[in-house]
């Protein structure tokens, strides 16, 4: 994502990280408890990481969160207007990318006399799945974050 980001911020397209909260807390990264743990939490997957975009910091209750749907992993496009345009329950760079490219193409495509007409789509996109990075990450947050996922999901 940070690609990305990097990629589009010529063209005046905006890119932020919200932290919420650590969906596989362990010893390392237990449950949040306080505000100034949260801002922690959040420096190390800057500095851990390497979340290069800014990131915002949600309230200790994750207002923000849940307000957005509450989905561990979303991602959300708006126009400059404020309007939803894209709204995806699990961050994958290949479908952000593509919206971004879509959506970019917008203007130009009026410019060029095209009178266009919004609708609603939904479809079904496809990710990666590479367990030997997710267990990666859920290790990096501490071994009760691990057996706590395996539990939950045996064949996972």
């Amino acid at each position: 994502m940070n690609a990305i980001a990097d990629k589009y911020a010529g063209q005046n397209i905006g890119s932020i990280f919200l932290y919420s909260h650590e969906a596989h807390p362990g010893e390392i990264y237990p449950h949040l408890t306080s505000l100034d743990q949260k801002f922690r939490h959040a420096r190390d997957l800057r500095d851990v990481l390497g979340v290069t975009r800014p990131i915002l910091v949600d309230s200790l209750d994750g207002e923000c969160h849940r307000a957005y749907g509450s989905m561990p992993n979303m991602t959300w496009i708006f126009a400059r207007s404020g309007l939803i345009v894209y709204k995806s329950d699990w961050t994958d760079a290949h479908s952000v990318e593509n919206a971004i490219q879509y959506f970019s193409q917008i203007p130009n495509r009026r410019q060029a006399g095209e009178r266009l007409a919004p609708f609603h789509v939904e479809r079904l996109d496809h990710r990666n799945q590479d367990r030997v990075q997710f267990y990666k990450g859920l290790e990096r947050n501490g071994p009760k974050a691990v057996e706590e996922f395996r539990k939950a999901f045996p064949t996972g």
